[in-house]
């Protein structure tokens, strides 16, 4: 399975959307804002600036947090009787040492309070 265009956010209007009316969710790899969409599936936006580290450092942190999405099945959320949404991502530095398992853990806990409507941070 690809993370093709129809799951990414892609324009500003997109990203502004979610930050300004979607939830926040902090934890200790990343930082997770959400909000529910009107389409069929999950959509992914990441936000990883120079504060994060180098170029290097950004695309680990940027494939790392797009390989746990794809593994989320975005397009099956639908067919599973789970409500669509778009995500922000925002990675902490702490998520490019870290031990893949535990950043998976933290994001299928973090998915699963954002779906609850969990509280806001």
């Amino acid at each position: 399975m690809r993370f093709g265009s129809a799951l990414r956010l892609r324009s500003r209007a997109e990203y502004d959307r979610v930050q300004q009316g979607g939830r926040r969710l902090t934890a200790r790899y990343l930082v997770l804002l959400s909000r529910a969409n009107d389409l069929d599936h999950d959509r992914l936006g990441i936000i990883a600036s120079r504060r994060l580290g180098g170029a290097v450092i950004r695309v680990r942190a940027k494939r790392r947090i797009r390989e746990l999405f794809r593994r989320h099945e975005p397009d099956s959320v639908r067919r599973n009787g789970l409500i669509p949404m778009d995500f922000v991502v925002i990675p902490r530095r702490e998520l490019v040492a870290a031990p893949f398992q535990a950043v998976a853990a933290e994001f299928a806990s973090m998915l699963a309070k954002a779906r609850r409507g969990g509280s806001v941070t």
